[in-house]
């Protein structure tokens, strides 16, 4: 043990916006459905080891709820509801819906029960392993550690871009996920606040409300994936989860993921009408130039000006990767970089866990992901990924010789 008495999550908002965005959609439209999910750790490490500290840390989450001053800061907001808002001061984590072994040094964890409490769980939970880990790992890591190495990061980028016009770069901080820990990200995105002038907000609820940033993020993979068994036709289930998200939003929260089955499915399902309705586009896979053109080819196809759309790039980004995304087409749409490891785990000496936590049912049936990179498809059940491929038109992979 490393002495830590204090609960590593302090605040039920200490997790990322699309969190709180998906749940009250499901909230309101699929209060009945039930999923699992799973974690996953893309790694060798032996983070079993860690099982009943993981495990004391989720006990200790059910004591958070959402404070007087936190509901205020919500209600303020756009797109949330009252019922909704109401429905959330009462909600707890229930620890009961999680499952953690230490499989022979490999961690296992299962969440399980209604979508609308699961889907919370996810980002603190990752968060928390994080930290975990790292306090055991490197516990002579100071927060002054992780200041010091961004700000020889931020002098690197000053530099770069002195005579660059950089009046269309934008930042966004995503990295509550695989975070060092709490403080150091929130003395990162401190920094970048007051430091980075091309920073516009972070995907981190609690944090934007007591740094008054703005909050940011829209749906993930298990948005998309949960339709493919709600959806009464699979291969409708993309176009049926596009559009019970403007069902929900209309023309708020409008940034579509792509990669949930792939670029190309994707592009075939978001015809004229999505492809006007929503605001843009955001990357999580796959080669980032290979995509942006897809996605500026297809919105000159529509006969929409690419200038009046937006491509959000958040796959392992850091900030030379988002300069050079700048360049390539930051004068040919708007642009928005959200980086999030390489900007709350870069610190010398340490090394990021790479760990997800995944939808792998709905309603008791097999859901999968299949992204434009393949080490990040996740789903056991082959047939179902052959099914899947087969309704959107997808080659089948080849067994290796």
């Amino acid at each position: 043990m490393t002495g830590h008495a204090s609960p590593i999550l302090t605040s039920l908002l200490d997790t990322d916006a699309y969190k709180l965005h998906m749940q009250q959609a499901v909230f309101h439209r699929y209060p009945d459905v039930t999923v699992a999910a799973e974690f996953r750790c893309r790694g060798d490490e032996l983070l079993g080891l860690y099982a009943d500290e993981i495990r004391d840390a989720i006990t200790a989450m059910h004591s958070l709820a959402l404070t007087d001053d936190e509901a205020v800061w919500l209600s303020h907001l756009p797109f949330f509801h009252q019922d909704y808002l109401s429905w959330l001061r009462q909600f707890r984590y229930n620890p009961d819906q999680v499952e953690v072994r230490n499989h022979h040094g490999r961690l296992d964890i299962r969440i399980q029960g209604p979508w609308r409490e699961v889907i919370l769980w996810e980002v603190p939970l990752l968060a928390l392993i994080s930290e975990i880990v790292h306090r055991h790992r490197t516990p002579q890591v100071t927060t002054q550690q992780a200041i010091d190495h961004l700000h020889h990061k931020l002098g690197d980028f000053t530099r770069q871009v002195a005579d660059l016009d950089m009046s269309r770069f934008r930042l966004m901080d995503f990295g509550t996920r695989r975070r060092y820990s709490q403080d150091v990200q929130q003395s990162i995105v401190s920094t970048l606040k007051q430091d980075f002038p091309w920073l516009i907000g972070t995907s981190n609820y609690d944090l934007a409300r007591r740094l008054s940033l703005t909050p940011v993020g829209t749906q993930a993979h298990e948005w998309f994936q949960a339709f493919q068994q709600i959806s009464p036709v699979l291969a409708n289930s993309q176009r049926a989860a596009l559009q019970a998200w403007l069902d929900e939003y209309d023309d708020q929260l409008g940034i579509a993921l792509t990669d949930c089955i792939a670029m190309d499915a994707f592009l075939r399902d978001f015809g004229p009408v999505f492809a006007r309705r929503y605001q843009g586009l955001r990357h999580d896979s796959g080669d980032p130039v290979e995509w942006g053109e897809k996605a500026l080819a297809h919105y000159q196809k529509l006969g929409i000006d690419p200038q009046s759309k937006t491509l959000v790039f958040s796959d392992n980004l850091n900030l030379d990767k988002a300069l050079a995304l700048y360049r390539h087409f930051g004068q040919r749409t708007n642009v928005v970089f959200g980086i999030g490891t390489r900007l709350t785990c870069d610190i010398p000496g340490v090394t990021p866990l790479n760990i997800v936590i995944k939808l792998v049912q709905c309603n008791g049936k097999p859901v999968a992901k299949l992204s434009d990179s393949p080490g990040k498809t996740i789903c056991q059940d082959k047939a179902f990924v052959k099914a899947l491929r087969k309704a959107f038109d997808l080659p089948l992979v080849k067994k290796a010789s």
